[in-house]
């Protein structure tokens, strides 16, 4: 055998090597293809009931958030009418209920007035 021999034998048989390290690297990467798949099969199995709740739930939501919003207005027109009550009665009875407690206070100072006796002024002294 010649070196020329000798080379391409040796290539040829680290082709073979390579082939059968590619063969191996290809079995394993499509036994990790099919256990990915698996997983998204089954990601997808569980991920698509619970997106399809999600999306009722979103829906549920909106519509308490219309009632919601519908109670709130009703609330808000229900303070209107009573703060504007409020300051009807306040113009109403202010000036008059201040006129009655005028009176009150001044009968009553009148009628401690005449239950008391009047009191008798200090004697002078002489000097």
């Amino acid at each position: 055998m010649t070196a020329a021999d000798v080379v391409v034998l040796v290539a040829a048989v680290v082709a073979c090597l390579a082939a059968v390290v590619s063969v191996a690297a290809a079995a394993i990467l499509v036994t990790q293809v099919r256990r990915l798949e698996s997983a998204v099969e089954a990601l997808r199995n569980d991920a698509v009931p619970l997106v399809g709740e999600a999306r009722q739930v979103a829906g549920e939501a909106a519509l308490e958030l219309e009632r919601v919003g519908r109670v709130l207005q009703g609330t808000e027109s229900v303070t209107a009418t009573v703060d504007s009550a409020s300051r009807l009665a306040q113009r109403a009875f202010a000036n008059p209920l201040v006129k009655v407690l005028a009176i009150r206070a001044g009968a009553a100072s009148g009628l401690r007035q005449l239950r008391e006796p009047a009191p008798t002024p200090p004697k002078r002294q002489a000097r």
